[in-house]
């Protein structure tokens, strides 16, 4: 289980690494564009069911640790359903995973240019 640290360690978090690494996804997009907004989430049994919902805001320190050290496959759908989510009024609320991208492909999102393969048309 990773753990997601918010507000100086006031605020931790449990997540299993690879709903993590969507989150991570998601939310450092929507700080990289300096957006804030609520994030909610429910309750694992341990804490007694119900929500929790904070605000997500840029100058508030944040942390995504790992207990795994390899990196999970990503899957596309579900990071759009919750950009979709993070981008409403609601803000982003933690659903479960999307099915995969049709074809059964499971996409890697990168933060790289992808190398060109072939010839382009000018």
């Amino acid at each position: 289980m990773g753990m997601l640290t918010y507000g100086n360690g006031k605020i931790e978090v449990e997540f299993d690494d690879r709903t993590l690494a969507h989150l991570q996804l998601v939310i450092i997009a929507k700080l990289r564009r300096r957006e804030s907004f609520v994030f909610t989430w429910t309750n694992s049994k341990i804490v007694g069911h119900g929500r929790t919902s904070i605000w997500i805001d840029p100058s508030i320190p944040l942390q995504f640790q790992y207990l795994g050290n390899r990196s999970p496959t990503i899957n596309r759908s579900w990071v759009d359903a919750l950009m979709d989510s993070a981008n409403s009024s609601s803000g982003l609320i933690l659903t479960n995973e999307q099915p995969v991208c049709p074809g059964g492909i499971r996409t890697l999102v990168t933060t790289q240019p992808l190398p060109r393969t072939g010839p382009t048309s000018a």
